[in-house]
């Protein structure tokens, strides 16, 4: 159904925090798999992959990642981002509904003031992205991260709430 792509590097902490989130889902069949698309770490990213069951690519970036994804839809997920309770429901009326991508609201404990949102730098997947694979696989072939994919593409909010990962 779903497969979620999380890049990292050297992010073993983050990484196990966002496993533990996607853990109901998994239980429910939401989650097919979980790829993690490393870029060079030297930490232990490998092993929290590995222990949690995912499928680890050390080289080939998020693009690797997109070809080797068995789901239909996908969701590119920064390693330290949490998903609030409840936010399946809402990823499957989207895909059932609707072709175009997604993204989650922040949780009200990470909202910022207006004037900090304006100007601090925007990182393009703190609020995650649900995009079909095909759309996916099209923004690879200019996109060399997971960052760059998600980039200034017009999305719909989801009401599902994302607890954003902490800036590295």
């Amino acid at each position: 159904m779903l497969t979620v792509l999380i890049e990292t590097r050297n992010s073993e902490e983050a990484l196990a925090r966002t496993l533990a989130s996607l853990i109901g889902a998994a239980v429910e069949g939401v989650v097919r798999e979980v790829i993690v698309c490393d870029r060079g770490s030297t930490d232990n990213t490998h092993k929290v992959a590995d222990q949690a069951g995912c499928h680890y690519l050390a080289e080939g970036g998020i693009t690797a990642g997109v070809r080797q994804a068995k789901g239909d839809w996908l969701l590119l997920i920064e390693p330290g981002a949490r998903l609030v309770e409840g936010w399946t429901e809402e990823v499957l009326e989207h895909i059932g509904r609707t072709t175009g991508p997604a993204r989650f609201s922040r949780a009200r404990a990470d909202r910022t003031p207006f004037l900090a949102r304006v100007f601090s730098a925007r990182r393009a997947l703190a609020e995650g992205l649900v995009v079909s694979k095909m759309q996916a696989a099209a923004l690879c072939k200019s996109a060399g991260s997971s960052e760059a994919l998600a980039r200034g593409l017009a999305t719909k909010r989801l009401a599902a709430e994302i607890r954003i990962a902490p800036p590295v």
